[in-house]
């Protein structure tokens, strides 16, 4: 399981048979600073996030077993949405807005 922020919505005009109605996501893979690690990629978002979300995802054989529709040819899905997170001292969570409160 990997930390991940989300970063961009993807469209697919034509999906895989069995991704029908499974949003896509861009997301940033993070180290354990909270840095962006790696390059970005595509997962299919089990559960709702949309950009700017911290989320925990998958990657390999795991991933595709996460779809509605096991055995789809995916390599990233997105498990949870992390509410909050601390990493060595650091806030990794969304920041709260206090002015629109």
């Amino acid at each position: 399981m990997y930390l991940a922020r989300v970063i961009g919505r993807v469209v697919a005009t034509t999906k895989y048979p069995g991704l029908e109605g499974v949003p896509l996501q861009w997301i940033q893979p993070l180290d354990e600073h909270g840095a962006a690690m790696g390059d970005a990629l595509v997962a299919c978002a089990v559960v709702s996030t949309g950009p700017g979300d911290l989320v925990h995802f998958v990657d390999g054989r795991e991933a595709a077993l996460a779809c509605p529709e096991t055995f789809v040819p995916v390599d990233a899905a997105i498990l949870g949405y992390v509410e909050q997170a601390y990493a060595n001292g650091k806030f990794l969570g969304r920041e709260v807005d206090t002015a629109r409160r």
